[in-house]
């Protein structure tokens, strides 16, 4: 069968199961053989139930003894009694009561998976399950049974765990020539076993070491091509010509040599990584990496002072406005020491305010902008654009970061990020770009205190922080505000300013700022903050990124249960910025074992790469930028965090075979072409094989 043939030819898959399969994305044979089990039962992953504990996550197979629903004071609660054998398991469920009760009947075997609690008994809240037939059960069959994801839709539908597997053994029996998109010394030095082998074992194998074999060489394949698109664009900006950025400059020494402090060696190390790219006539695509407070600010202000130096403009784009404003001025107080012109462009900029900028940079008599999305506005033209600069990139989509290169004629690209990035999600998710960090902090960085509390200690806290008011410093309380129930949030921020102003703080000024106010307002309020006018801030996660108040010395965090940890990490670099020792404080008011890890990480480490580890394993790769990375990362199989050594190997090898073929087009690629074409069909935009 060709991989493209439709499922409607295979039996059994009449209109109606062709439609719902059609919208679980299983259209042809190749999309069938690629759904893969999310779980295998094998005799040898089953845990008998006396061998629990809690907090285990656990894989059983047991027998409906009893079930029905119960009254509690949160509403009714449906359970199921279990038994194996060797004890009792209480399966309970707190919702969709209806939906669940009428799955079940006394005597069902069910494979269940989920993990262990313990009142009074064993217990799983909310379990993953799946009915088992007679010949399904491993422990009595010896067989390795594969387990689908099924939705409702997909029960509905008439489609089960029998008909699935029906259906792939079809067509595998059928595909008795799957043919290998890699050659024999490829497997043999990656010791993989053939792409036949693989989607026959990860359906159908004959023990737990088959399955793993196939598991790594199904990995390894996810990664590979993910990796090729990375090797494929970097080939293709390295073909694309771009102006050279040879000289230092007088801009650059000036403002180096007048530097009220030592750079750090990291910070120069990087420096010379970006300028060796600079002085080529292919356009740099590097990623600056340094943790909260590292000193980014001022390289990428060298930076672009010898890019203006050698006669190119530069762009600097960032998320928010506080942040861009924070950066003008940053800039300006250094490039006002050589007489650089600066602007900054935001939106909702007054038209007598924005037109003179756009002048100026179409007419090349500004050098140099700093702005928001409104950069990339139709009406904004350059004269000579020659670096841009995107910071914390990750919160603009590829389109956005795209409009402003295109401003220029292949502009030199710096990307700029406080948040550390694991190294196997960089090689990954920025895969087709050159890497700084700068891993070592400034001298006088003193690290911030770290205290987790419960909300009964805030009365402490308060006081704590009327001691450092007196003593001249500033503070910050900051309140989540989640998507989700943006205004509940909202609103508990406004309430907690009148509180703190009105009972805990009467005679201190408190300032309040929040997203949802117009920018002069925040620009206001900060500029209040900046000197020292407002001596606590209670603020959203609006002051996240940018906010640079070497006088701030506390900050409490509240509900931190509810931030992730890479999060937490960028708001405590908030504060600690001067030269007083600082503290950040965290409330926890619903604790989780999720987030009691979270809470203790933080206050254990200040090293942002650990975090951002540790963060990855929490969180997983689509969520550990805070937004969802909705269809970069198309795997079914590969894990992020887990998959290190195999990445690193799929990388090697698609840059190797980019490098000998850049196009694909030997014959001993042909099907990793194709392959990739099919994978990848959507990414092929900036890519040519031709």
């Amino acid at each position: 069968m060709d991989p493209a043939t439709p499922i409607s030819t295979l039996k059994g898959v009449g209109s109606r199961r062709e439609k719902v399969l059609n919208n679980h994305g299983i259209s042809t044979i190749h999309d069938l053989l690629y759904y893969f089990p999310r779980r295998h039962l094998d005799r040898t992953t089953i845990s008998p139930i006396r061998n629990f504990t809690k907090g285990d996550v656990v894989t059983l197979i047991g027998t409906v003894e009893t079930f029905g629903e119960k009254s509690t004071r949160r509403g009714k609660i449906f359970q199921v009694i279990v038994s194996d054998g060797t004890g009792l398991l209480t399966l309970t469920w707190f919702n969709g009561v209806r939906y669940i009760k009428n799955l079940f009947k006394i005597g069902d075997k069910i494979a269940i998976h989920g993990k262990v609690d313990y009142y009074g008994g064993f217990t799983i809240t909310h379990p993953e399950f799946d009915k088992l037939e007679k010949d399904d059960d491993p422990i009595s069959t010896g067989k390795v049974i594969p387990l689908y994801s099924l939705t409702q839709e997909l029960k509905s539908g008439g489609i089960d765990q029998r008909f699935l597997r029906q259906i792939v053994k079809e067509v595998l029996d059928l595909n008795s020539k799957i043919p290998e998109i890699f050659q024999q010394y490829i497997l043999d030095e990656h010791d993989l076993i053939s792409l036949k082998d693989a989607l026959n074992k990860i359906h159908f194998s004959n023990g737990i070491g088959e399955l793993n074999q196939a598991i790594h060489r199904l990995k390894f394949d996810e990664h590979f091509f993910l990796q090729l698109l990375m090797a494929l664009r970097k080939r293709s900006l390295q073909h694309s010509g771009s102006l050279p950025l040879p000289d230092i400059g007088p801009y650059f020494k000036l403002i180096s040599e007048t530097l009220d402090f030592e750079l750090t060696d990291a910070q120069k190390k990087v420096i010379k990584e970006i300028h060796s790219d600079l002085k080529n006539p292919i356009p740099m695509n590097r990623l600056l990496q340094g943790d909260v407070g590292s000193g980014k600010t001022i390289v990428s202000i060298l930076i672009s002072a010898l890019a203006v130096g050698n006669s190119a403009q530069v762009a600097m784009m960032v998320p928010t406005e506080i942040l861009a404003r924070q950066h003008f001025h940053s800039f300006k107080s250094e490039l006002e020491k050589v007489n650089i012109p600066c602007a900054l462009l935001v939106g909702n900029m007054k038209k007598v305010d924005r037109s003179p900028i756009l002048v100026g940079l179409e007419n090349g008599k500004i050098p140099i902008v700093i702005g928001t999305h409104a950069l990339i506005q139709e009406d904004v033209n350059f004269k000579n654009l020659g670096l841009v600069i995107v910071d914390e990139q990750h919160r603009f989509g590829v389109n956005q970061r795209a409009k402003l290169v295109e401003k220029g004629n292949n502009p030199h690209f710096l990307a700029m990020t406080a948040t550390p990035i694991p190294r196997t999600l960089s090689i990954t998710y920025h895969g087709d770009m050159d890497l700084s960090i700068i891993d070592e902090m400034p001298a006088n960085r003193i690290p911030v205190v770290t205290k987790v509390v419960e909300p009964s200690r805030l009365g402490k806290v308060y006081q704590f922080i009327k001691d450092e008011v007196a003593a001249g410093r500033q503070c910050m309380v900051i309140y989540p505000l989640v998507e989700e129930s943006e205004k509940s949030d909202l609103a508990a921020a406004v309430e907690a300013h009148k509180e703190l102003d009105e009972k805990f703080f009467p005679d201190l000024n408190v300032g309040l700022i929040h997203g949802r106010m117009k920018a002069d307002e925040k620009d206001n309020i900060m500029e209040k903050f900046s000197k020292n006018e407002i001596s606590i801030l209670v603020s959203t996660t609006v002051v996240e990124v940018g906010v640079d108040i070497p006088n701030a010395t506390v900050m409490v965090i509240e509900h931190a249960d509810r931030f992730g940890l890479t999060q937490l990490h960028q708001l405590r670099g908030r504060v600690g910025r001067g030269a007083e020792k600082s503290y950040c404080v965290l409330v926890k008011r619903n604790v989780t074992d999720t987030s009691r890890t979270r809470l203790s990480i933080m206050e254990e480490t200040h090293d942002g790469f650990v975090i951002a580890d540790e963060d990855l394993k929490l969180r997983g790769p689509g969520q550990f930028f805070g937004i969802k990375q909705s269809g970069f990362f198309k795997f079914k199989i590969a894990n992020m965090v887990t998959d290190g050594p195999i990445i690193h190997m799929a990388r090697k090898l698609a840059f190797e075979i980019v490098e000998k073929d850049p196009n694909l087009k030997n014959e001993s690629n042909k099907m990793i072409r194709e392959m990739f074409i099919l994978d990848y069909s959507d990414r092929l935009d900036d890519i040519s094989l031709s």
